[in-house]
């Protein structure tokens, strides 16, 4: 799985990297064939906000989170990810 991280108006320091890459290891568990996943961490004026592109055999996923806290936009945007792999998960399954 490759992770890339970018920021638009926002510099992406150690921690930041580090607390995204602990969240998103998460999405790993839930689903094995991801192939890659990119980050970006937007700031616009008050607005802290994430988004996440996962691609993984079959489909791309995306979603997009914003909050007053970058950490708080990067939680929400690691449950919305999530939920969608497991849905996803779910539909490819064979009943």
């Amino acid at each position: 799985m490759q992770l890339n991280i970018s920021g638009h108006h926002v510099d992406v320091t150690d921690p930041l990297r580090e607390y995204v890459e602990s969240k998103f290891e998460r999405l790993q568990r839930h689903h094995s064939h991801i192939t890659n996943m990119e980050v970006t961490l937007i700031v616009e004026k008050q607005v802290q906000k994430a988004e996440g592109n996962v691609h993984i055999s079959g489909a791309d996923l995306f979603a997009a989170a914003e909050s007053d806290d970058m950490y708080a936009a990067i939680d929400a945007l690691a449950d919305k990810l999530d939920r969608q792999l497991i849905k996803h998960k779910e539909k490819a399954r064979p009943h």
